[in-house]
């Protein structure tokens, strides 16, 4: 197998990572924090508990700098009293120090969780994010009834300019609360948005603002969630509604949520804002795995857990909706190569005909653009990556039902050994509509060694998933599933740096 550390995604040095944690800028830098587990056990991925918060810096969001964690789990607070692992949270820069650390102290609230207890604790930084101390007072939201509220996690603040105080979002098994403090560390319960459709148990909640096309007289709240798609065909995933937010309540502008990605391995996703980008667009990154499998499949390297791609996310009006819409960051550009093109061939079920330039590695783009011409009889293009031979990953368009599409089942050595429900999980196959049934499908497909991330016309459908090929499994191929359609261009380029 395949056992190559991915080179353009955040990855631990050893061990597990699992969640990461919204970036911050400060000091000249970015700060990217994620859960770490030190005592993950390879040979029994279900032993070996307890996460702590992993500290890494880039100044591109492309290439970063691993440090060293920095809020360590199960250690007691000032009673002594151990309060557990350190989960998902999110940290704040205090500008004007309401919390009384100082001004620019960042400030992290987190849950923690003992005995199956999840808690909220407070944890406070006056050198940019590189240590932090532990308040006094955690935590500073204890679960008010454990029996009642065995999900009361994943705390996400906010600085709410309108009514000039913090707003969390917190995840509460089928629900997410929402809660107010003027100093970060007494919250009050002002309200809860429950979606009208099952979701299965909530995570990693996110309350941001985004002008609709650009245009700021049509600013509106996007109310993102960690959720199972499992009755409406999908795997999880995450899921928002856009709406209003009044300074008390979240409403949706429809009772369905929408999806940021649909492939089987985007969730634990964060967004941040960048004052350079106003209200226009904001970046997201996601935690590349699924619990549906993540205990199954083949961790190799001594390492386990990636993060995708950052993202910078827009609100676009697609078919009268506010829709988000994805795209890489443009600094991944940088790290690729020129590149190799063809352009004007003829795609058949003959992988010969496409006439694809000769490529190696396992980490490079393709950016290629395939059209159903006047005479053109295809039903659909077929993208096969990571292939041997034998095994590999196909992802492609199918014009009969204009949707993407992501295969795996015989991608290599990943369902080998896997149980019946993590394999039927693993192999299901992911598609994504497009919209406006295109008779012309541009694909931007990152492959890093063992995940591929599928944008489809500048991010109007998204398709991201985890691959375990086989070792010298580097062959790409070009096919239709029957009949001809037109290869525009197809350019393909390895990674440089």
């Amino acid at each position: 197998m395949s056992e190559a550390r991915p080179s353009y995604h955040v990855t631990p040095q050893s061990e597990w990572m699992n969640d990461p944690q919204r970036p911050f800028f400060l000091g000249g830098e970015w700060h990217l924090y994620y859960l770490y587990n030190a005592d993950f056990n390879f040979s029994d991925p279900t032993a070996g508990g307890g996460t702590e918060w992993y500290h890494v810096t880039s100044q591109d969001m492309v290439t970063w700098t691993e440090h060293s964690v920095v809020i360590e789990k199960y250690q007691p607070n000032q009673n002594g009293v151990y309060l557990g692992d350190i989960e998902t949270g999110s940290a704040v820069v205090d500008t004007d120090n309401t919390a009384g650390f100082g001004a620019n102290a960042v400030v992290a609230i987190l849950t923690q969780m003992a005995d199956g207890i999840q808690q909220q604790s407070l944890f406070y930084s006056t050198d940019n994010g590189y240590t932090f101390t532990p308040f006094s007072g955690n935590p500073v939201m204890p679960n008010p009834d454990p029996t009642a509220k065995p999900a009361f996690r994943d705390p996400k603040v906010i600085w709410d300019s309108a009514s000039a105080e913090w707003v969390m979002a917190l995840a509460e098994g089928n629900k997410i609360g929402f809660y107010t403090s003027s100093n970060l560390k007494t919250w009050t319960y002002i309200s809860g948005f429950f979606p009208q459709v099952d979701l299965g148990v909530l995570e990693c909640p996110d309350l941001y603002q985004l002008d609709v096309d650009g245009d700021v007289t049509k600013r509106t709240w996007v109310l993102a969630m960690g959720a199972n798609g499992y009755l409406y065909g999908r795997t999880t995933g995450t899921a928002y509604w856009t709406g209003d937010w009044d300074g008390t309540e979240f409403t949706a502008d429809n009772d369905l949520p929408q999806w940021m990605d649909s492939g089987p391995d985007f969730y634990a996703t964060v967004s941040w804002a960048d004052s350079s980008l106003g209200y226009a667009s904001r970046y997201a990154i996601g935690w590349m795995n699924n619990w549906g499998y993540a205990d199954d499949l083949p961790y190799y390297g001594g390492w386990a857990g990636q993060d995708s791609l950052v993202r910078e996310i827009s609100l676009v009006t697609i078919d009268g909706t506010a829709t988000l819409v994805s795209v890489p960051i443009s600094s991944y550009a940088d790290i690729f190569d020129t590149g190799v093109s063809v352009y004007g061939k003829t795609i058949t079920t003959d992988p010969s005909t496409a006439s694809l330039p000769e490529m190696a590695g396992g980490a490079y783009v393709v950016y290629t653009t395939v059209s159903k011409n006047v005479g053109d009889d295809g039903d659909e293009v077929r993208i096969r990556i990571k292939g041997d031979g034998t095994f590999g990953t196909t992802v492609g368009y199918d014009f009969v039902h204009a949707q993407a599409f992501f295969v795996r089942d015989v991608d290599g050595v990943a369902t080998e050994s896997m149980a019946t429900a993590p394999k039927q999980a693993y192999d299901a196959v992911r598609t994504a509509p497009v919209p406006l049934a295109p008779s012309t499908i541009t694909l931007s497909v990152y492959v890093d060694w063992n995940s591929v991330e599928i944008f489809v016309n500048n991010g109007v459908a998204i398709l991201s998933g985890l691959i375990y090929p086989d070792s010298g499994a580097e062959t790409i191929e070009m096919v239709s599933g029957t009949g001809q359609l037109t290869l525009d261009s197809f350019t393909y380029a390895g990674v440089s740096v």
